[in-house]
């Protein structure tokens, strides 16, 4: 795997944190071995997780960061992995899985208990490598309770956008191309570009990212550099980027956006984004849809056991009524509050496919070479977008024949 170079620092960084202060967790004294767990959630989310993990009374270390591929990789190249590894994507897993890391998790879900694009598949390698713990719904456009949304395409002015996150920048604006491409060209050709089978400079893929910039070139150079630079989840201390007074009133984000709203989150609504999206009113072909998986690096049988507890009913439930997460587990009732019954709706919805995040079920190094081509289209909307497409197939292209590409990344919920 190559390790993004703008990360080095960042890495070693969290690692001397890591050392210095512990990373102390409840349960148990200092001389039981504790299950050692990697995850994405900081703050209130870890918070809320770490909620969860105290109810099972198994000793545990938790180091919540958003640069999980590369303190991952990191640990791994250290030889001494987590027990546990929950990423944002099953992409870099399969790698991992690829070579013999990942641990078997057969026997500690129920797969019966889990539908369409939730268990995908990697050809040439074992089933049950890793299971969603988090999921969460996209192709959704957020605004404020009480005002109309638009029934067409919005100008750039009325989007609340930004590139920048703590792991990797740029995502934020995949989103929207693998959105216009889901909606523009269903989810039969999305699936195929997900997984490498489609090209990147296929007609589609171009017509996608097209779109996409032509919306980016509405703005001014001033309103683009503050895109780029400002924060997907709200200046420091406000109340995400729909509520900190910018004057937008639209914003193309996950069902966790309402994380960020804080005290706001009541006030947010949101609906589908096909009809909102440039270039449309599209219908709505399909949901596209994110997940944080659990991998098992340590064969221990806590780590097995916290593998288990995690994904059973009880807790799954517990989380998303404290914390506000939503379940894959087709056994999880569907929780309460009108945005809750919503998400879960178009989550359950069996005549609408759902399809995995593209970006995420991509190589590592092809998605670092995606978010790359976002960033210089937000910089220079105005240049022509194949030959950025042309940079990131030969990444492709350079990709090693022995990672297994991940196949059922779109289907219907069951």
């Amino acid at each position: 795997m190559r390790r993004h170079p703008r990360a080095l620092l960042l890495v070693l960084a969290l690692l001397l944190t890591a050392a210095g202060c512990g990373l102390a967790a409840p349960g148990g004294s200092d001389a039981e071995p504790r299950v050692t767990i990697l995850g994405p959630w900081t703050d209130e989310q870890e918070r809320q997780f770490k909620d969860v993990l105290d109810g099972f009374g198994i000793p545990y270390t938790y180091q919540g960061t958003a640069a999980t591929r590369e303190v991952l990789l990191a640990e791994v190249q250290a030889g001494d992995p987590p027990d546990i590894a929950i990423l944002p994507g099953v992409g870099e897993l399969v790698e991992y899985a690829a070579d013999n890391r990942l641990k078997s998790l057969t026997g500690l879900y129920d797969p019966e208990e889990y539908g369409k694009p939730w268990l995908p598949e990697a050809e040439g390698i074992k089933k049950d490598l890793w299971v969603p713990l988090k999921t969460d719904l996209k192709s959704i456009v957020w605004y404020r309770r009480g005002e109309t949304p638009p029934r067409s395409p919005a100008p750039l002015d009325a989007w609340c956008a930004a590139m920048g996150d703590d792991g990797s920048s740029g995502w934020p604006g995949s989103d929207w191309i693998e959105d216009l491409l889901l909606q523009q060209a269903g989810p039969v050709l999305y699936a195929r570009w997900a997984t490498g089978d489609l090209p990147w400079t296929a007609s589609h893929v171009e017509t996608a990212w097209t779109t996409w910039a032509g919306l980016l070139a509405e703005g001014s150079r001033k309103e683009r550099l503050s895109i780029l630079e400002g924060d997907h989840r709200g200046p420091a201390g406000g109340h995400g980027l729909l509520f900190d007074g910018g004057g937008c009133s639209l914003e193309h984000q996950g069902s966790f956006a309402r994380s960020f709203y804080g005290d706001r989150r009541a006030g947010a609504a949101f609906t589908d984004s096909a009809r909102l999206l440039p270039g449309g009113s599209y219908t709505v072909k399909a949901h596209e849809v994110s997940a944080d998986f659990a991998a098992l690096f340590g064969d221990g049988e806590r780590a097995r056991t916290m593998i288990r507890r995690l994904t059973s009913e009880q807790a799954q439930e517990e989380w998303g009524r404290a914390g506000g997460v939503f379940s894959a587990n087709s056994a999880v009732p569907a929780r309460k509050g009108t945005v809750e019954r919503e998400v879960g709706r178009r989550l359950t919805d069996q005549r609408v496919p759902l399809c995995l995040d593209a970006s995420d079920v991509m190589p590592a190094a092809v998605r670092d070479a995606f978010y790359e081509a976002v960033l210089l289209t937000v910089a220079h909307p105005e240049e022509p977008v194949r030959p950025r497409l042309k940079n990131i197939q030969k990444v492709q292209n350079a990709q090693a024949s022995r990672v297994p590409r991940l196949t059922g990344v779109c289907g219907r919920p069951q």
